[in-house]
C-alpha cells in the first residue's frame, strides 16, 4: 500500500466515526476562537492520529483540536497536518459539505493529501508526482476504483468560482466584479479545492480567516492536479507558520495558472 493509499484508508475510518455521530442528537461546544466544535471532530481526529502513528511512526503531527487544547506544536522538516472535521458549521447544520483532511507537507509544501467527504461518499486524493484521483465511497466504507482527475482550461464562456458558503464577505464580491464571472456556486469545507481539482470550477478566492490544517489536504489534491493555491500578492503558500500559530494568509486557488494573472491583475 502506498502512502496515499493508507492515508485514504486513515480518512474512511475517521469518516465512519463521523457518520456514526452524525446519525445522533450531538451536542455542540464553543471554543475559545468562537468555532463549533463536536465529539465527532474529537473522536476523529483521535482514529487519524492512531493511524498516523501506526503508518508514520514519530512523525509530528499538527492536528487542530490538539492544538485548540494546547498541545505543542512540533513540525520539522516534514509533518502531518490533520483537521478531523473541516466545516463543523456544515455538520451541524447537516447540509453534507464537510471533510476530513489529512496532508503530508515537506519543507512548506503540501506534497500528499487525501479529502474525503463521508456524507457524499466521495473521496479525493493526490500526491506530488503522482497525479491526483476521486472514488466514491459505498455506504458500508468501500473505496470505490481510482478515477485520475485534472483541472481544465479556462472556459471561453467565463469563469466557475466556488466560495464559502459560511464565509464569503464583500471583499470577494469586489473581487469577483472584475472578472469574468459565468458561474458561482457556495460551497462548504475543503471541498471547493476538489471542484477546482476535478475541473468543475475554476477560481476560488479565501479574502477571510483560516487555517492551516483548513487547506492543506485540498491544497495538495489542487497542486497534484495542475492547479495551484498563491497568496493575494501571488507568492506561493507555504505551510508550517508556528510564529503566526498557522494561520494562513488571504489566498487565491487557480484551476489554470491564466487565471492568476487575470486576477492579480485587477486585485
Amino acid at each position: 500500500m502506498t502512502r496515499i493509499e493508507a492515508l485514504a484508508d486513515i480518512a474512511l475510518q475517521a469518516g465512519a466515526v463521523i457518520m456514526d455521530i452524525y446519525g445522533t442528537e450531538f451536542a455542540v461546544a464553543i471554543k475559545s476562537d468562537e468555532s463549533p466544535v463536536t465529539a465527532a471532530d474529537q473522536a476523529a481526529e483521535a482514529v487519524i492520529l492512531a493511524g498516523l502513528a501506526r503508518l508514520d511512526p514519530g512523525r509530528p503531527v499538527v492536528a487542530e483540536e490538539a492544538m485548540a487544547a494546547g498541545a505543542e506544536a512540533v513540525t520539522g522538516p516534514a509533518f502531518y497536518m490533520v483537521d478531523p472535521l473541516d466545516g463543523t458549521k456544515e455538520f451541524v447544520s447537516r447540509n453534507g459539505e464537510f471533510t476530513v483532511n489529512i496532508a503530508l507537507v515537506e519543507h512548506g509544501v503540501p506534497v500528499a493529501g487525501v479529502v474525503y467527504a463521508p456524507a457524499l461518499g466521495r473521496l479525493y486524493a493526490g500526491a506530488e508526482g503522482q497525479g491526483a484521483w476521486r472514488a466514491k465511497v459505498t455506504d458500508g466504507g468501500s473505496l470505490g476504483p481510482a478515477e485520475p482527475i485534472r483541472t481544465r482550461p479556462v472556459p471561453e464562456k467565463g469563469l466557475a468560482v466556488v466560495a464559502s458558503r459560511s464565509h464569503a464577505g464583500a471583499e470577494t464580491t469586489e473581487l469577483l466584479s472584475r472578472l469574468p464571472v459565468a458561474e458561482f456556486h457556495a460551497a462548504g469545507s475543503s471541498l471547493k479545492f476538489c471542484l477546482l481539482a476535478e475541473g468543475s470550477a475554476d477560481f476560488y478566492p479565501r479574502l477571510g480567516p483560516t487555517m492551516e490544517w483548513d487547506t492543506a489536504a485540498g491544497d495538495a489534491v489542487l497542486r497534484a492536479a495542475g492547479g495551484l493555491v498563491v497568496t493575494r500578492d501571488g507568492a506561493p503558500m507555504v505551510y508550517g507558520r508556528r510564529d503566526d500559530d498557522f494561520r494562513n494568509p488571504w489566498f487565491l486557488a487557480v484551476g489554470n495558472a491564466s487565471i492568476l494573472r487575470s486576477v492579480l491583475a485587477v486585485s
